[in-house]
């Protein structure tokens, strides 16, 4: 199970920063996230020296990509730090409320003992935890950009609309396609990888009573939510079923 941990892990790892578009406003958060996410891939494997050349290779991918699209200058971190980040009475409030949090979770990990640490390292060198959500990380985001690709026409020949109801009522449409999209490929690889397809399938049937386009929003809006959910279920069934398969249970 190791080369399916590495493979859809180090997937993930660049796939989810395209398809956050960091590749654009973040490339060196990009490169980090690659990085860090792609260290926690081949944890267990570290010891062998094919998982660490892939690692690499996928960091030097982020890195020319971060280079490439950035030629004219150097592109910047992606986030800036201003010291001190908070002030006055609400910034105390906040640090407040932030060292709060900090002590309630040291007292939870103590209050658990070992079995909190055992359970963690547990989880963390599971191949099948990683696989499955790998998998979900590029059904997730990888499915995001194959939604956007899928749904570009149409998102054009809305904007190329004269100004009017019939336009405004397509862009309200599309206005929470994105976050709506996020949520069904979750739900949708979710109930998937764990052989629910049922499941799988009132998802759709409560997003199509939930949001399905009318005849004032005008058919570029139809065609938007049939391209975008199409994308949806393509992206979280061939994920779902490449997880299952490479963990040894049946594809459905």
């Amino acid at each position: 199970m190791e080369t399916a941990r590495v493979f859809f892990g180090l997937s993930a790892a660049v796939v989810v920063p395209w398809g956050l578009g960091w590749q654009l406003s973040r490339p060196w958060l990009m490169v980090l996230f690659t990085a860090v996410y792609g260290g926690y891939v081949i944890g267990p494997y570290g010891m062998e020296s094919k998982p660490w050349a892939a690692l690499g290779a996928v960091v030097l991918l982020a890195s020319s990509a971060a280079l490439w699209l950035h030629s004219s200058s150097t592109p910047g971190l992606g986030f800036s730090v201003t010291l001190p980040p908070i002030s006055g009475t609400v910034g105390m409030t906040r640090r407040v409320g932030v060292a709060t949090f900090g002590a309630a979770a040291v007292l939870s990990v103590w209050a658990a003992g070992g079995t909190t640490v055992s359970l963690g390292v547990e989880l963390l060198s599971s191949d099948r935890a990683a696989i499955f959500f790998s998998g979900l990380l590029v059904a997730v985001f990888g499915g995001g950009t194959l939604a956007k690709v899928a749904t570009g026409p149409v998102r054009r020949e809305i904007d190329s609309l004269p100004d009017g109801t019939e336009r405004d009522a397509a862009l309200e449409f599309m206005s929470g396609g994105s976050n709506i999209g996020v949520l069904e490929r979750g739900l949708l690889f979710a109930f998937l990888a764990a052989g629910q397809p049922e499941a799988a399938a009132l998802v759709l049937a409560a997003k199509s009573l939930a949001r399905v386009p009318t005849s004032e929003h005008g058919k570029q809006a139809s065609e938007y939510f049939l391209l975008g959910t199409l994308a949806s279920v393509i992206a979280s069934l061939a994920m779902s079923m490449a997880a299952r398969a490479a963990v040894g249970l049946p594809v459905l």
